[in-house]
């Protein structure tokens, strides 16, 4: 997979003498637990899916960019992964330093909190650092009244000194334009980064490694979509016919493998129309999509596969 840029790293595209006296622009780090929403928040305010989104924790394993672009704003969004209580593997790690990265690196942080929960995620919280930060608390669609909310508000105010509490729902889009507004109103005066029409900066290949990876998610249970890493080992654009996809997927033991593949070679069949079905509709041009499954034992904690495979 190709390395991604580092935030730092954009250069300035357009000229600022021909924005808006008021032009803002910024990096806002998306940060939460493991399942809070934050995927589906991003994708929400981009109206564009760019992060996968699955029920289960821990889909999220790399930086996803988004950019939001207004007249008067560009906010370049960093969907982070879900913060863990305890790193299990290296990969884990990689994904804790992941956050720390977008923190470190963000003019902003976005704290998703669970409206649910009964106390804060005070896991979470340890990552912010001292960064100013907006807490959003999501889920807002399952409360039946913001009264019953208060408490949790008050306990998260006395961990950490949030500029602004917006209680949201990312699902059915509840408050989301008022969330926007707190967010750009505290975003610093500037030229924006990039191109107003541009989505994200990671390649095409990242986002088609990330569906097929999202269709595991969805189609495997259990240790399987966990164990599963996707590689793109192919990718060639053709004006005339299917673009041309091959692609890899590791696992950990050769019973993963069976599984992926199934009686006949069926599930792999089935991963590979539905994935195929999903990239066509991002790219908007049909393609070629070619699986095939590869065992490389232990790898979410070798080094060496980790930084090859991108972490």
């Amino acid at each position: 997979m190709e390395p991604e840029k580092t935030p730092s790293q954009p250069s300035l595209l357009i000229d600022p003498s021909q924005l808006p006296p008021e032009h803002r622009s910024g990096y806002v780090a998306i940060v939460g637990k493991p399942n809070v929403g934050k995927s589906t928040l991003m994708n929400a305010l981009l109206g564009h899916k760019l992060s996968i989104v699955t029920p289960k924790p821990q889909t999220t394993r790399h930086r996803v960019l988004g950019i939001l672009s207004g007249d008067t704003y560009q906010i370049v969004f960093l969907d982070t992964p879900g913060v863990l209580k305890k790193a299990r593997y290296k990969l884990h790690e990689h994904m804790l330093r992941t956050v720390d990265r977008a923190v470190a690196d963000a003019d902003l942080v976005l704290f998703m909190a669970e409206a649910t929960q009964k106390a804060p995620d005070t896991i979470s919280l340890g990552h912010l650092g001292n960064r100013p930060a907006i807490l959003a608390l999501n889920k807002m669609d399952l409360v039946r009244n913001q009264e019953q909310v208060l408490p949790l508000v008050d306990a998260y105010m006395k961990q950490y000194p949030f500029e602004a509490v917006v209680p949201i729902s990312a699902l059915t889009g509840y408050n989301l334009d008022v969330l926007l507004k707190e967010i750009i109103h505290r975003l610093p005066p500037g030229p924006p980064f990039y191109p107003k029409d541009q989505l994200s900066e990671h390649p095409e290949r990242f986002f088609v490694a990330e569906i097929i990876r999202e269709k595991i998610f969805e189609q495997f249970r259990e240790e399987i979509p966990y164990a599963a890493q996707v590689n793109i080992v192919d990718y060639k654009e053709r004006p005339e016919g299917k673009d041309f996809i091959d692609a890899e997927i590791i696992v950990e033991r050769p019973t993963q493998k069976a599984i992926l593949i199934g009686k006949g070679g069926q599930a792999l069949k089935r991963l590979g129309t539905a994935a195929r079905q999903e990239i066509e509709a991002f790219l908007g041009r049909p393609v070629y999509l070619q699986l095939h499954v590869k065992v490389r034992e232990d790898w979410r904690n070798r080094d060496r596969l980790l930084r090859s495979y991108g972490y």
